[in-house]
C-alpha cells in the first residue's frame, strides 16, 4: 500500500451532512412564510428545491450559469413549480437560506473520531466546489475548522472540480506531490475522477451504497472505514 501524508477531504456530502442541514433549513423557511397556505406541504418543498438545486448545481459546475443566477433563481423556479405565483416568491429567501444554512452543524457519522485519528497520523486539507463565503463559516459551525491546513475553494481559485487545475494547486499549497496524496469525495466525477486525472489516488465515499462502474482506488460506505486502511 502506498504511503500517504496528505489527506484531502470534500466538504459537503462527504464531512458536513449537507442534506440534513438543508433540510433543517428549508422547513424553517416553509414555515416563516407561511408556505403552507399556498398548498403544498413541507415535503414537497423540500423534494421540489433539491430537484431544481441539484439541477442548477450541474449547469454552474458546467460553467453554463453563474453562482448570483443560482442563488437568484432556484428558489423562485422551485416555488413557481409548486404554484407560488413569481410575484408573490419572498425576494429575501435566497438570502435567507444563504445566511441560516451554514449555521447548521450537522456532520455524518463518526467525521469526528475518524478526523481525530488521521489528524494524528497525516496532514488534512479541504477542496470544494461551494462558496467561498459559506464555506468557512460551516467549518465554523460545526467545529471542523482546526482539522484543516488548507482550505481550498473553487470560487476562489476560478475552477471547478473536476478541473485538474484546482487539483494542481491545491498540491501546491499544501506542499506536496500527488503520489503522497489521497483525495477523499462523495462525488464519482468532480471528486474521483478530478483527483484521478490529476494523479491522485481517491476515496469514494459512497453512504447509499449506489451502484456505479468507475473505477475507484477505495471505496467506502462510512467514514469509519477509513480507519481501516489509513
Amino acid at each position: 500500500m502506498k504511503t500517504y501524508r496528505h489527506l484531502f477531504f470534500d466538504l459537503d456530502h462527504t464531512l458536513w451532512d449537507f442534506e440534513k442541514n438543508a433540510d433543517e433549513t428549508l422547513r424553517h423557511l416553509y414555515a416563516l412564510h407561511d408556505f403552507a397556505r399556498y398548498g403544498f406541504t413541507v415535503e414537497e418543498f423540500i423534494t421540489r428545491y433539491s430537484e431544481v438545486n441539484h439541477a442548477l448545481w450541474r449547469m454552474y459546475q458546467a460553467n453554463k450559469i453563474s453562482q448570483k443566477e443560482l442563488r437568484d433563481i432556484r428558489f423562485v423556479r422551485s416555488l413557481m413549480k409548486l404554484g407560488v405565483p413569481e410575484n408573490e416568491v419572498p425576494a429575501e429567501i435566497s438570502a435567507q437560506f444563504t445566511d441560516i444554512l451554514p449555521q447548521k452543524s450537522a456532520v455524518f457519522p463518526y467525521c469526528y473520531e475518524v478526523l481525530d485519528y488521521l489528524q494524528g497520523k497525516y496532514t488534512l486539507h479541504l477542496i470544494t466546489n461551494g462558496f467561498q463565503d459559506v464555506q468557512h463559516l460551516k467549518l465554523a459551525s460545526s467545529q471542523l475548522t482546526d482539522y484543516f491546513q488548507e482550505v481550498v475553494t473553487s470560487e476562489h481559485i476560478g475552477c471547478l472540480k473536476p478541473d485538474r487545475r484546482i487539483f494542481e494547486h491545491a498540491l501546491q499549497r499544501a506542499g506536496t506531490t500527488a503520489a503522497e496524496s489521497l483525495m477523499i469525495g462523495d462525488n464519482l466525477e468532480c471528486d474521483v475522477l478530478g483527483a484521478y486525472n490529476a494523479g491522485i489516488d481517491q476515496v469514494y465515499f459512497n453512504p447509499d451504497k449506489r451502484r456505479h462502474s468507475a473505477e475507484v482506488t477505495y471505496e467506502i460506505s462510512c467514514l469509519s472505514e477509513l480507519k481501516g486502511f489509513l
